[in-house]
């Protein structure tokens, strides 16, 4: 059944210069209503967008063309590239996030996310380990979509990776690398992939269960 989508079409694109869409980056708008972000990712003046935003009821907007870059991620870095808004589509997923009363998100959400993403992947062929958060490709300035977003059951449904269980091996730090992320500064790296793997303890420290936890992603990618 096709999405029921609401257009609300943002000036704040411009063009992909011919890159292939191979990436999926999932964002918190991080603001105090819906209609807060919604209004700003519009405005001509704050130059941010994202493709689509997914209020807490379900109902999904578009903001910018699949085809056209939309300006989400900022400074970021996934597999050795650095121009991720040339090559992802963007969902800003509404929540008041860290700053305005971090909350978990509503199963009529996570449905629509879900719906939505397995859409945008199956029309650009995305690459499993390819679909990530925001704080996985920028983690030195970014938490969200957070530690309450429930990657476990988008994983269930098709979309990203998440492992069953640790493996019985385990991975060094510097796997982290082979994975995806930027490793200039590791205890964000370490961070961003407890707040993705492991959200229960965000203690920026690399220890067996993280080290168990990686290893059983390389397995799968």
């Amino acid at each position: 059944m096709p999405l029921d989508i609401i257009s609300s079409p943002s000036p704040n694109h411009d063009s992909r210069i011919g890159q292939e869409i191979d990436m999926l980056v999932l964002h918190y708008t991080g603001m105090p209503s819906a209609q807060d972000a919604i209004t700003r990712l519009r405005d001509s003046e704050s130059k941010v967008s994202s493709h689509y935003v997914i209020d807490e009821d379900g109902s999904i907007h578009a903001l910018v063309n699949e085809s056209e870059r939309a300006w989400h991620s900022g400074v970021s870095y996934w597999r050795g590239h650095t121009n991720i808004n040339q090559r992802s589509v963007g969902i800003e997923i509404v929540n008041p996030g860290h700053e305005f009363g971090y909350r978990r998100f509503p199963d009529a959400q996570m449905e629509a996310v879900a719906a939505l993403s397995k859409e945008i992947q199956r029309r650009h062929d995305i690459p499993a380990r390819n679909i990530v958060g925001h704080s996985d490709v920028a983690p030195q300035r970014k938490e969200d979509p957070g530690e309450l977003f429930n990657w476990p059951w988008l994983a269930q449904q098709g979309i990203g990776l998440f492992p069953e269980k640790p493996a019985t091996h385990t991975a060094s730090v510097e796997n982290l690398a082979l994975y995806g992320y930027d490793l200039s500064k590791p205890r964000f790296a370490i961070t961003a992939f407890q707040r993705h793997f492991r959200p229960t303890l965000l203690s920026g420290e690399w220890d067996d269960e993280c080290a168990s936890l990686l290893a059983a992603l390389l397995q799968i990618v």
